[in-house]
């Protein structure tokens, strides 16, 4: 199974400046975006630059172990086929769908890629998809057709606030203690169960406050002790607070060991006593999950 990157850090695609920068950020996923962070007039200069980058940088990145993925624009632009074929040549190892409008877009979208990938050399099915599942209304109901379609290079799902936000006129996201408004909350939480129920990556949205220390570090150690895989970042300085989030400390490592240990010791026995604790079936997945045991 592939690691599952956990901060994922868009970067605009048309900012050679930024872009250089990217190796440095310790993000272990890389989104150069092609979409909202790129004026209409830009997009031709951004898919150069990103061609370009996921070229010069291949060797380089893939030492460093991140992945490079591309977010193209949404299908309803007529803009995604020319982002495709501008940087289907790099070999990304995925690309990220805005807006997207449920399985049959993942389908078409998928066999574009399909056929640069026969153009460019690539394996087939090389390249994954992550779709942002939630920026409309309309997609945001169709987050439970994902569980059972057809969608092989499925690798995640992932939402978004922002856009859904302004196509909602919603004034708010939170509330005044923080916390994730009602249609907000109902998109998070079916795309947490979801990507669970398909078994792929579930990747949280972005905290916007970038400048907001405490505020980006509460929302990662949330999106985690939720259930998700990683993070989206909007800004360099939030890939540490989600790296340090998403990693287990060394007190619950101990803790998983033990429970594992315990169970080991024990062959055939359903529940066990450790602690002071009774401890069953979904302890054992849990403390699994935390040490990285399939």
């Amino acid at each position: 199974m592939r690691t599952i990157p956990r901060s994922w850090l868009f970067v605009p695609g048309d900012s050679e400046k930024k872009l250089l920068k990217t190796p440095e950020t310790g993000a272990h996923a890389l989104i150069v975006d092609l979409e909202d962070a790129v004026a209409p007039t830009a997009k031709p200069v951004a898919r150069r630059l990103t061609r370009d980058w996921l070229e010069a940088h291949k060797r380089q990145i893939t030492m460093r172990k991140q992945s490079r993925w591309v977010r193209i624009n949404a299908v309803e632009t007529g803009l995604w086929r020319e982002d495709l074929a501008a940087v289907m040549a790099g070999a990304p190892e995925g690309i990220m769908l805005p807006k997207a409008d449920g399985p049959e877009q993942i389908r078409q979208v998928a066999a574009e890629i399909y056929e640069h990938e026969q153009r460019n050399g690539i394996p087939n099915g090389q390249t994954k998809l992550l779709p942002l599942v939630s920026e409309t209304p309309r997609a945001a109901l169709t987050i439970t057709a994902y569980m059972d379609a057809s969608m092989p290079r499925l690798a995640g799902l992932a939402w978004g606030a922002e856009d859904l936000s302004a196509e909602l006129g919603a004034s708010r996201k939170r509330d005044t203690d923080g916390q994730w408004t009602d249609a907000f909350r109902f998109v998070r939480a079916q795309t947490l169960l979801v990507a669970h129920a398909r078994g792929v990556w579930a990747i949280d949205t972005l905290y916007a406050d970038f400048r907001d220390v405490e505020g980006s570090r509460r929302a990662a150690e949330a999106a985690r002790a939720d259930g998700f895989a990683g993070m989206l970042a909007i800004h360099p300085s939030q890939v540490a607070l989600i790296n340090a989030a998403f990693t287990p400390s060394e007190e619950e490592l101990a803790n998983a060991r033990a429970i594992v240990d315990a169970f080991a010791a024990n062959p055939g026995v359903g529940a066990i006593q450790l602690n002071g604790r009774m401890l069953d079936q979904p302890h054992l997945r849990l403390a699994r999950a935390v040490l990285g045991i399939d």
